[in-house]
């Protein structure tokens, strides 16, 4: 099965409170799963690769075997496509887990969009935020 992962992270201070969100799309627009989560004080590229892990280890959960991942974080997108190292001892470890995961979901791609393409993500980084 192919779907669309759609991945934001945000921290309100950088580092900050922060959080995640990831929406899985089957390829005809069904919603696979959609969630937020807290992670607590990170900067705002830990959450966006907490969010790339969730949402991958998502997809390997739901036997996805195609994924194109869509997010508004460059730098991520960059250093998962191997066009920019990793130099970040905090995001090294995070983009091992990833590239590990990935992996075993089979076939990956990254995309990187502005913001708009990726609202329903970034709205469960937000509502997780706001959660008491």
């Amino acid at each position: 099965m192919k779907a669309k992962l759609s991945t934001d992270g945000g921290a309100r201070g950088n580092p900050g409170p922060a959080a995640y969100g990831y929406v899985l799309e089957a390829e005809d627009g069904t919603l696979l799963a959609a969630h937020g989560e807290k992670i607590g004080i990170a900067t705002n590229n830990v959450a966006e690769y907490s969010a790339l892990i969730a949402g991958l280890e998502k997809a390997l959960e739901l036997e996805v075997s195609e994924v194109e991942v869509v997010s508004d974080s460059e730098l991520m997108i960059k250093q998962m496509r191997g066009e920019y190292r990793v130099k970040k001892e905090a995001l090294q470890e995070l983009w091992g887990d990833a590239t590990r995961i990935a992996r075993r979901v089979g076939r990956v791609t990254y995309t990187a969009v502005r913001r708009e393409p990726n609202a329903l993500a970034d709205r469960l980084v937000n509502e997780a935020l706001d959660a008491v």
